[in-house]
């Protein structure tokens, strides 16, 4: 018999599976919330009595996430994770620290399909889909070992989360959950590269999470030519799901913008992208282009960046630049991975 994934069961699914066992109701909650607390054994959960432990590790299974790699940050305390996963893939996650709290920036993927030019993350494609409980694993794992709780969820690691639509959806459902977790849906980010069906039946759901757009160029050929997804949905296909979006939810949408240096942090650049979110209640966040070894993308030097930013607010948008954690460890997702899976070490590791 194939054992089922108790962690990524919702609360209502819980209380019918133990039911059948003959279960009174309340454990159900007991049982709740202590995988929620991130144990990783039944034999954890001590006010469970031991025969029903039993019954449950013969039935069912705790899914979780091992370290193995800790990297911290000398500069800012940033702590970035390579986690195995049972079957012995890795995957990456992100903790930070701001004055709000603890952010823990997830993966959603075994790697990417999305094939995107100046992501690590996809260089050898998608391996798998993570459980809502793989998912869940990582925030609940970054508590344990430092001793913290966490406030803030981006979906934004490793993979694509409207690619792997219904577990994204779930572990949205779990986290926020009040005898879970219970991180309030607005203190979440879901990141996506672009994929339109798959932001037209988020909206459907109307969480109030902030849903932030890949988009990195103005242009379609240019978007095109750096983001595979652009061929399938391009940027008025994009915007106008953004804008259904909004409207359902009435949400602010924000908008990623890698700044590549030569490729697309040109004046124009700045001019269409004004011009393309004009009617779109956006935050536009930009980021400093991540070298990756595998392309020769440089990131424009600061008094660039800066002047990108004072056009765009010129125009009427509100435009950031995204602070940079971790620098000094690698913090972007996909290359810690891929060292692993090349066998290369780093001598900063914890």
């Amino acid at each position: 018999m194939e054992k089922i994934d108790i962690k990524s069961m919702l609360p209502e699914e819980l209380s019918s599976f133990l039911a059948e066992l003959g279960q009174p109701k309340f454990r159900a909650g007991q049982i709740f919330k202590w995988l929620h607390l991130g144990v990783k054994d039944f034999d954890e959960m001590t006010d469970i009595p031991i025969a029903l432990r039993n019954i449950l590790r013969e039935k069912t299974y705790i899914a979780g996430v091992e370290i193995a790699r800790r990297l911290v940050s000398k500069i800012d305390g940033t702590v970035k994770y390579l986690y195995r996963l049972c079957d012995g893939e890795y995957i990456e996650s992100v903790l930070m620290k701001y004055e709000h709290g603890y952010t823990v920036c997830i993966s959603t993927q075994v790697g990417c399909r999305m094939g995107c030019s100046f992501c690590a993350s996809g260089l050898n494609g998608l391996k798998r889909n993570l459980t809502a409980s793989e998912m869940l694993s990582q925030l609940t794992e970054a508590q344990r070992d430092n001793g913290i709780r966490v406030s803030n969820v981006v979906m934004m690691g490793m993979g694509e989360p409207l690619d792997n639509f219904d577990n994204s959806i779930r572990f949205l459902k779990l986290v926020s959950n009040e005898k879970g977790m219970n991180i309030g849906l607005r203190h979440i980010s879901l990141s996506t590269s672009g994929v339109v069906s798959g932001i037209k039946r988020l909206k459907e759901y109307n969480f109030p999470i902030t849903l932030s757009i890949s988009l990195h160029a103005p242009f379609d050929d240019m978007r095109s030519s750096i983001m595979r997804v652009n061929k399938k949905w391009n940027i008025k296909e994009l915007l106008d799901a953004c804008k259904e979006y909004q409207k359902q939810t009435t949400r602010r949408i924000s908008f990623e913008y890698a700044l590549i240096e030569s490729v697309n942090n040109s004046n124009e650049c700045a001019e269409r992208l004004s011009e393309i979110l004009k009617g779109i209640m956006c935050h536009i966040n930009l980021i400093p282009a991540n070298p990756v070894k595998e392309n020769s993308f440089k990131k424009p030097d600061r008094n660039k960046i800066l002047h990108f930013q004072k056009l765009l607010i010129s125009k009427g948008l509100n435009a950031t630049v995204r602070r940079t954690l971790g620098a000094d460890i690698e913090a972007s997702c996909g290359q810690l991975r891929r060292q692993e899976s090349e066998g290369i070490k780093n001598a900063d590791i914890q």
